[in-house]
């Protein structure tokens, strides 16, 4: 598995705390997303070790095929925004951009 070109995809493995984050997270901002387990799939396991530097890292995320190590929800809900405005729930259908500093 190398990431969905169109969507968003999060690679977590059992026990991982910030996968777990992460995807309440997520199921929070009513984005759709496709998870896969690296513990079970060894070409996703591969995949996200081309991403993190050989390390199974984790949680990996693409976004329309753009990948991200360990994101936060900013940085995905961002990166959603850019890439893939298209699967971000109707309350949030303009991306997410940082506030300026005063």
């Amino acid at each position: 598995m190398t990431g969905d070109h169109d969507g968003v995809v999060v690679y977590w493995r059992p026990g991982c705390t910030y996968c777990l984050k992460l995807r309440v997270t997520l199921r929070l901002t009513r984005l759709r997303y496709t998870k896969v387990n690296i513990w079970r799939d060894h070409e996703a396991a591969a995949f996200v070790r081309s991403i993190a530097g050989g390390n199974e890292t984790v949680p990996t995320v693409t976004v329309a095929g753009k990948a991200m190590v360990n994101p936060s929800k900013r940085q995905l809900l961002t990166a959603v925004g850019m890439y893939a405005p298209h699967l971000l729930p109707k309350s949030r259908s303009t991306p997410v951009h940082k506030r300026a500093e005063p």
